[in-house]
């Protein structure tokens, strides 16, 4: 038996995190081309790739299936509820860096913090007859914020395409969502609440909490990590 190692299967996720992992001396790769999942771990022995979507990873991990898996806090966060429990952070990877915010209309010019937003809400519904609607595909993270915050009479919207585009399309009145820069929220005329930021993200190796163990296992997962520092 193996120690399964989760990476996300493409794009800059999956090109940072095999150069982070080369730079400790451990050479991960896939096998066969980009549309096959299989590939091969170099550097340290008993330790096999498993290549998925970043957004699986939790899951996995939560599940037992993978004993390592390097995925975003925000996704862990958001998918598993006891997440405390289900893994571990061993290394924040330094890159993938994001923060979860809530943003509103750049002409919205007296709404500025979260107990804004929570007024506006309230006169929202009183004027519309339906509660104000916040566009998002982290609905856990954001409804705890808010009830955090006491904002009430909203309702979240589930996006899982442009976000960002939903306050344009008159399907949102605000955004809860990943920015990195924020010139997309620009771009499309939305500012960032100044006491809004849910959570910041990075790529992260998660442990999990859940996965049997062999001794030889736990053997090659002491020495793999050893090898990380």
């Amino acid at each position: 038996m193996t120690i399964k190692l989760g990476v996300p299967s493409k794009g800059r996720l999956m090109e940072k995190t095999f150069e982070w992992f080369a730079d400790r001396g451990v050479v991960l790769s896939r096998t066969g081309s980009d549309r096959e999942y299989a590939g091969r771990v170099d550097g340290v022995a008993d330790v096999s790739l498993v290549l998925l979507s970043a957004g699986e990873v939790p899951r996995e991990l939560a599940e037992g299936r993978l004993h390592l898996g390097v995925t975003g806090t925000d996704l862990i966060r958001e998918k598993l509820p006891l997440w405390g429990q289900q893994v571990a952070s061993i290394h924040e990877m330094g890159f993938g860096h994001a923060d979860l915010i809530l943003a509103v209309p750049q002409s919205w010019v007296d709404v500025d913090t979260l107990e804004d937003l929570d007024a506006v809400a309230a006169q929202f519904r009183a004027t519309h007859n339906h509660r104000l609607r916040i566009a998002t595909k982290y609905h856990r993270l954001v409804r705890d914020a808010l009830r955090d915050a006491g904002v009430a009479d909203y309702a979240l919207v589930d996006s899982q395409g442009a976000t960002e585009g939903t306050v344009a399309n008159e399907t949102a009145e605000a955004i809860a969502d990943i920015t990195s820069s924020g010139e997309t929220l620009r771009a499309n005329h939305l500012k960032i609440l100044s006491d809004a930021l849910i959570l910041q993200s990075q790529a992260t190796l998660w442990h999990s909490q859940t996965a049997p163990m062999t001794a030889n296992e736990a053997a090659a997962l002491d020495a793999l990590l050893a090898k990380l520092g």
